[in-house]
């Protein structure tokens, strides 16, 4: 049975861990069985494995889909910074056949400098916010155009959830 992928990817403070956990609500409540896997946990380690060469994020993206797998699960809800630019490596990572589902969310440098402030403490604020900016350009510069753009300026985050969802088609035509 085919793999159902959806990549949620965009820069930092635009809010791709609340939106997913809002998607993980929604295909909740309406019993479609999934799971949620925070990409950015998959290769957090210093020195920075991806630096060195290494794809521990794709190797482990693995190991956990495998479980997931043979637990019944077949839709995945992942996030990360660039996953939109590697849906196809991290697709393969998955195994098998997958039909994937890229979203790159994208808020204004404004947006981004507020909610990275209210949750950033202590020295990294400047760090994150001109990291932030620059990964907006990479992405904006090089998500493939089948890549869905969503913006999260000023609305709910149920909102985003419920646009993002309908792209999916998890929950059978409207």
């Amino acid at each position: 049975m085919p793999s159902e992928a959806l990549f949620i990817g965009g820069r930092a403070g635009v809010g791709k861990s609340t939106t997913a956990l809002e998607v993980s609500r929604l295909l909740a409540r309406a019993d479609v069985r999934h799971a949620v896997i925070e990409g950015d946990n998959l290769d957090l380690a210093y020195p920075v494995p991806w630096q060195q060469g290494l794809k521990l994020a794709e190797l482990n993206l693995a190991a956990m889909w495998r479980n997931y797998c043979e637990a019944g699960y077949r839709r995945l809800v992942f996030t990360n910074t660039v996953s939109v630019l590697e849906i196809d490596s991290l697709s393969a990572a998955l195994g098998g056949e997958v039909r994937a589902i890229g979203v790159l969310l994208t808020a204004d440098d404004e947006t981004v400098r507020s909610r990275l402030t209210a949750r950033e403490i202590g020295s990294a604020l400047d760090e994150h916010l001109e990291r932030s900016a620059a990964t907006a350009r990479r992405l904006d510069a090089q998500a493939p155009n089948a890549v869905h753009r969503v913006r999260t300026d000023d609305r709910t985050v149920a909102d985003i959830a419920n646009e993002i969802v309908a792209l999916t088609g998890w929950l059978g035509p409207s």
